[in-house]
């Protein structure tokens, strides 16, 4: 198994959940450098794998004999018939919600509320969803292998609990009786999609 990766994420959510499970390995996880600079690829994929597996492609080229991953992931919901799937980073914007040049980043709360909207009145036993994450490996232009991790929970009425991102705080666990964002993150990392997709991708790295 390789002893460092690249991650083509600039997510600071997404790596701290990354180096979390990589402790246990002794592997060293870092962004690839100068990300920020490097033009991001067309997200056009119908499907998660679709996603990650031409990010992977596409960043593995800026870092020419390393092993880079790539992570497509978003929430489906099942009273949406799935929705907003491939579209979950996007799902306020595709609704006309985004902020202002001036204004910090509020990409998450506008996800979530549009998320409530959508939900309203939907009974509690109908709000089944799943956390889905596929993710793809990739070196020299060359897709090495992916993995998939997915999580079933529940949508709240509203959020609760302060860590975690994207909709951790809507995202409840009954057999923890918690939500995402309520979880350690150690615990979350062995339990969540993206955990579990980097302990099923990780045993099947070449060295």
């Amino acid at each position: 198994m390789a002893s460092r990766l690249f991650v083509a994420t600039t997510s600071q959510g997404k790596l701290a959940d990354f180096r979390e499970a990589a402790e246990e390995y002794q592997l060293a996880i870092d962004p690839i450098p100068a990300l920020r600079t490097i033009p991001a690829p067309p997200e056009e994929g119908a499907t998660f794998a679709a996603n990650a597996i031409s990010k992977a492609i596409y960043y593995s080229n800026f870092a020419p004999g390393e092993v880079v991953i790539a992570d497509d992931s978003g929430l489906e919901v099942d009273a949406l018939h799935g929705a907003p799937g491939v579209r979950s980073a996007r799902f306020a914007a595709d609704s006309g919600l985004t902020d202002s040049p001036d204004a910090n980043d509020n990409t998450d709360v506008w996800n979530n509320i549009v998320l409530l909207q959508k939900l309203e009145g939907i009974s509690a036993d109908r709000r089944t969803a799943r956390y889905r994450c596929v993710l793809a490996a990739a070196r020299d232009g060359e897709l090495l292998l992916t993995a998939e991790g997915v999580v079933e929970g529940q949508i709240l009425e509203a959020p609760h609990g302060t860590g975690g991102f994207g909709y951790d705080p809507l995202f409840y666990l009954p057999e923890l009786d918690q939500t995402m964002a309520d979880l350690d993150i150690s615990v979350k990392f062995a339990i969540s999609h993206r955990g579990l997709a980097f302990a099923a991708l990780l045993p099947q790295l070449p060295s």
